[in-house]
């Protein structure tokens, strides 16, 4: 049984740049054998024509030279098969480029749609989107997840007394920390201002999801350090259990965003939606 040929991996430029490559070797070898030939026939030429040239002999220069003239011909038509060559290949590299280059820009374009500009999370459409496949999976394979809706304490504050500048400093700080205790199947995004949502997937009881909570509590107040010197924030957190307290997204970010006022009005750092 013959077996099957493994498929090239060889791409359209680096095969046009194979035939080029053999273009310019067999035309370095017919310009060669012109050269050669014109030299012979030139050497031919004087050495009989001293002589008294015999019909043979002068049909044999005559085909020669006939011979000469082919070859020059061919090796000028190839050259201009060269050059064509090298002209597409040109071409083919230009709109490789250009190619490459839009599909960067859309790259681009499609990050910046779905991502915070300021801290470089997803944005609230992106976290929707996760969200609405996270609960699709819980349905299928009748799993748990939580939402908890995030603010932060007196950041108003901290814009009003340090600036702007030191603001956006904080919210870049305060996101890194967040994604540090993002595991790979979570999601964490900034709803706008100084508010986050964090998508747990796989939460399996409450005490797992208090746990992690705190931790993410912890992590964020401590002092955040800038040029300007250390600022603190606190944070409250309100927390959502699929199915416990809602079935859908919007169901569930509007009790965790109900229960985070209730850790703010309790300064309890995360509270649970009843």
């Amino acid at each position: 049984m013959n077996n099957p040929t493994p498929p090239s991996s060889t791409t359209p430029n680096e095969s046009l740049n194979s035939v080029l490559g053999q273009a310019e070797h067999v035309q370095a070898l017919v310009e060669q054998s012109a050269l050669e030939l014109s030299t012979v026939n030139s050497v031919l030429g004087q050495q009989v024509g001293a002589q008294a040239q015999s019909p043979e002999v002068k049909q044999a220069l005559a085909q020669s030279q006939a011979v000469e003239e082919k070859v020059q011909d061919a090796s000028d038509k190839l050259a201009l098969v060269t050059h064509a060559l090298e002209g597409e290949i040109n071409e083919r590299k230009a709109i490789d480029a250009e190619l490459v280059l839009v599909t960067q820009q859309e790259e681009l374009a499609r990050y910046a749609a779905m991502h915070d500009p300021l801290t470089g999370l997803p944005n609230r459409t992106l976290f929707h989107d996760r969200l609405e496949h996270g609960l699709a999976q819980a349905r299928r394979h009748d799993l748990a997840l939580a939402v908890m809706f995030l603010d932060l304490d007196g950041f108003k504050q901290v814009n009003d007394t340090h600036g702007h500048d030191a603001g956006d400093a904080v919210l870049q700080t305060i996101a890194a920390r967040l994604k540090e205790n993002t595991r790979d199947d979570d999601t964490v995004s900034r709803l706008g201002g100084d508010e986050f949502l964090y998508l747990l997937m796989g939460a399996t009881d409450e005490q797992t999801v208090a746990n992690l909570a705190q931790k993410i509590v912890n992590r964020v107040q401590r002092p955040c350090q800038l040029d300007t010197g250390d600022i603190s924030v606190f944070l409250s957190i309100g927390i959502a259990l699929f199915p416990r307290h809602g079935t859908t997204a919007d169901s569930l970010i509007k009790e965790a965003d109900a229960a985070m006022y209730v850790a703010k009005r309790d300064r309890t750092g995360y509270a649970f939606a009843k």
